[in-house]
């Protein structure tokens, strides 16, 4: 590697099949090209590092080329090689932010009048052309109204609201893209054994999340890196270059959550603090790592199979419910931005743990249910997952509604010495709040299977205890039989669905849930009664508490 160019140059593209990304607009250019349909002004628009420069360059290649206009410019040429080396007379580029008076627009667009010195066209890029002064903007104006047939104006910004509409509507605009890490960690491996230079993949995959879409800044940390581990790019190295958060001490937070093990919880973050870590960035890589879990129980698909973190990350998409995650990702965010609000960062850090442990719901983590028949399959496991193919759906009998003034739940059923194995199976009693987590019903099924208890179940019938209060529900025929598609959807084989009005003597789903609800709004009110401020305003201000304004999120 030459000791005078850095990496973002030395590895800058030179055509558009080096571009890493950014596929739309080389594919719309492309075309252009090939057809010879040209615009005469082109607007780039997009973050910092992320090619609007690159390929303002690439195009000017492409139309000046002297094997011709063309999309895979021949990099041999005279002109190609003098705009690459930045030595083309023809290709003006210029920086609006050091040049944002009228006086230079006008010298500038005075030269556009002219024709080419030795090229096809005259290319001039201006790059954060959102700097220019209005009165330069309206100079630029006139030329992009009536431009000569020989000029190509390529306009680069970063934030495009500030440009006039009246530039914008005589301008093709083309959005670039924050570019994903796992293209930007692609390309930095490429990069490095081409390089020579020794990688482990978990360093690389920091960077690429680091750089935030920037090819550019990617580029630069990979330089910084190879210079601070001596030309070997080492995960604890880069870490420590970059003060990112060691991701185990997340995972074992995570876990300790999950096994609602508060003093496990402190024990992590005591560590944290004797180690120094930035609380503030450790909630915001928390939290980042909480939307990689939600991804995961959506779309397994989107772990790559060399993740380095893969297993641990099915793990916990396994563990926990969405919904839980969810509520934890808010928990995170709040904490995060009320950290500076806490007394020091260590306390607003274990406040928003702690905030976790109260606040998550009373059914805890995926229950798993008891008949081997019954087991639903789970979010990911650690092989590839394959998309679940129903089986035949056979219709079976039409539910049945009972009316009893009391019914005694069984709390099993033996099936006959003439029973299959598979009822066999079946025979034990499962978990129906656990059952009912699981089952594709909505609206007034929903309502009804939440209202209910399980009363009698066997390898083809179930039934349910319906609370006498609740007895409009068993009115309601649509909702059984969606319950019951549902429940056979469920254990893979139809099943015959009986609703028994009676006595419930168990807690039906419903009510557990509005017991957690009421905890976690008990817990809510403790949490804000007992908060320092709080107690401050109302003993220095004379402050009351009113209760019905504190809600739990």
């Amino acid at each position: 590697m030459s000791a005078t160019t850095v990496l973002a140059r030395k590895w800058r593209p030179r055509n558009f099949a080096q571009l890493a990304g950014q596929e739309h607009v080389v594919k719309a250019l492309s075309n252009a090209l090939a057809q010879n349909r040209l615009h005469h002004a082109y607007l780039f628009t997009g973050t910092r590092g992320v090619g609007k420069t690159t390929i303002a360059r690439i195009f000017a290649k492409s139309l000046n080329c002297l094997a011709g206009i063309t999309a895979t410019p021949c990099g041999e040429c005279s002109a190609c090689k003098e705009i690459d080396s930045g030595r083309f007379v023809d290709l003006i580029e210029l920086d609006a932010a050091s040049n944002t008076q009228v006086d230079n627009m006008r010298e500038l667009l005075e030269g556009a009048l002219y024709a080419p010195t030795s090229a096809r066209f005259k290319v001039y890029i201006i790059d954060e052309v959102h700097m220019l002064s209005k009165s330069a903007f309206n100079a630029m104006l006139k030329t992009l109204e009536e431009p000569p047939g020989h000029v190509k104006f390529i306009l680069a910004t970063t934030d495009p609201q500030k440009i006039p509409v009246t530039v914008l509507s005589r301008c093709l605009q083309f959005n670039l893209k924050q570019l994903p890490p796992a293209l930007i960690t692609g390309h930095l491996q490429y990069v490095l054994e081409q390089e020579q230079i020794a990688f482990e993949p978990a360093a690389v995959n920091l960077i690429a999340r680091a750089a935030q879409g920037s090819m550019r800044d990617a580029l630069s940390l990979l330089d910084q890196a190879i210079a601070f581990s001596a030309c070997k790019v080492e995960e604890g190295v880069v870490r420590t270059m970059l003060g990112a958060i060691d991701q185990s001490y997340l995972f074992d937070l995570l876990a300790a959550l999950r096994g609602q093990n508060g003093a496990a919880l402190l024990e992590i973050a005591d560590n944290m603090a004797a180690r120094s870590v930035a609380f503030d960035a450790a909630l915001q890589e928390l939290a980042t790592l909480l939307h990689r879990i939600a991804l995961v129980q959506t779309v397994p698909q989107v772990i790559a199979d060399d993740e380095p973190e893969r297993e641990r990350l099915l793990e916990l998409a396994q563990s926990f419910v969405p919904e839980d995650v969810q509520l934890f990702y808010q928990v995170v965010i709040h904490g995060r931005d009320e950290i500076d609000l806490a007394p020091d960062e260590y306390a607003g850090f274990t406040m928003t743990l702690l905030r976790m442990l109260a606040f998550a719901p009373v059914r805890g983590m995926v229950q798993s249910v008891a008949p081997a028949a019954a087991q639903p399959k789970p979010v990911a496991t650690a092989a590839k997952v394959a998309p679940i193919s129903k089986p035949e759906y056979v219709p079976a009998e039409p539910a049945s509604i009972s009316y009893a003034h009391s019914v005694e739940p069984s709390t099993s059923r033996v099936p006959s010495d003439s029973a299959s194995s598979s009822e066999t199976a079946s025979a034990s009693r499962p978990d129906w709040g656990a059952v009912l987590a699981q089952l594709n019903v909505q609206g007034m099924a929903q309502q009804l299977a939440k209202h209910c208890t399980l009363g009698d179940f066997s390898d083809r019938q179930i039934t349910l205890c319906l609370a006498q209060e609740h007895k409009h529900l068993q009115t309601n025929k649509t909702a059984i039989e969606k319950l019951q598609v549902a429940l056979g959807d469920y254990f893979a084989k139809p099943v015959k669905l009986n609703i028994v009005l009676g006595k419930t003597e168990t807690a039906t789903p419903a009510a557990v849930e509005q017991q957690a609800k009421q905890l976690k709004q008990q817990l809510a009110h403790d949490s804000i009664a007992q908060d320092i401020f709080v107690r401050e305003a109302q003993t220095e201000l004379g402050a009351n508490l009113v209760a019905e304004s504190i809600k739990s999120i």
